[in-house]
């Protein structure tokens, strides 16, 4: 539960720098930021799975850069059920698309944890401190 509401919170603040600088998207009230902010994390863990898969060719077909207009039609898709929401053109969107994503990649790295999960804390809890002595296994005056 930790860790939706952690990404939740990457993606809110992701979507408001994207409102902030490009011109065709914007929120009426923080509740809506945070309603899109959900919507969107909802629709990339259920629905961008599927439309990934049926769009491979695609992507493949453009070496991955099909994905950036997937990610786009969410936008889209969250402009039309969040009241307070705006997304003004499928240009706005896109270029909307790559900044949440940029910006979230970014926010994440931050919170990495030496397994490669996301951590929101910077304390990793198995990593224990151990003291001891290292024992060189060659003998005296040998290199």
């Amino acid at each position: 539960m930790r860790h939706f509401i952690f990404r939740w919170a990457i993606t809110t603040v992701a979507v408001m720098i994207a409102a902030s600088i490009i011109h065709g998207i914007r929120y009426d009230s923080a509740g809506s930021l945070i309603g899109a902010a959900l919507l969107l994390g909802i629709l990339n863990a259920f629905l961008r799975p599927i439309l990934l898969l049926l769009t491979a060719p695609l992507i493949i077909l453009t070496l991955g850069i099909f994905i950036f207009v997937v990610n786009a039609l969410m936008l889209l898709l969250v402009n039309q059920f969040v009241r307070g929401f705006h997304v003004e053109s499928f240009g706005s969107a896109f270029w909307g698309a790559i900044l949440i994503s940029i910006v979230s990649w970014i926010l994440s790295s931050f919170f990495r944890g030496s397994d490669g999960r996301v951590h929101p804390l910077t304390h990793h809890p198995r990593i224990r401190r151990v003291e001891g002595r290292v024992v060189s296994s060659s003998k005296p005056g040998e290199s």
